[in-house]
């Protein structure tokens, strides 16, 4: 390779690799490690709340206020409805001491759906 050819080259191969860095991160769902690791630590936390809704449902359902507390959840505003959960015990998960307010929200968005 000719020397006047060599400058050109390697401008090429840098301006190639930015382009394909920008591609890949922009449009190529690249990530960075700590990317990664954040969403591997929300998708844990949404599998653990999609696993611990139902045994909130279940503990309220086993409340024998059931009905009148349903109605009370329903009336009240939506952003309200996880602290109510959480009073009422339904959060607290067996072995616990202390509702988890992920799943509190969760439970009431599923009990706030049921029928009387």
């Amino acid at each position: 390779m000719k020397k006047e050819y060599i400058k050109p080259f390697v401008w090429g191969l840098v301006v190639s690799a930015v382009l394909t860095m920008i591609i890949g991160f922009a449009f190529g769902g690249w990530v960075t490690g700590g990317t990664s690791q954040r969403m591997a630590k929300e998708m844990a936390e949404d599998a653990v709340v999609d696993r611990l809704a139902p045994i909130c449902v279940l503990q309220f359902s086993q409340d024998p206020e059931k009905g009148k507390k349903l109605q009370e959840l329903k009336e009240i505003s939506s952003y309200q409805r996880g602290d109510y959960v959480e009073k009422q015990g339904w959060a607290t998960m067996p072995g616990e001491k202390k509702p988890d307010n992920k799943v509190a929200n969760e439970c009431a968005n599923r009990l706030a759906e049921l029928e009387k």
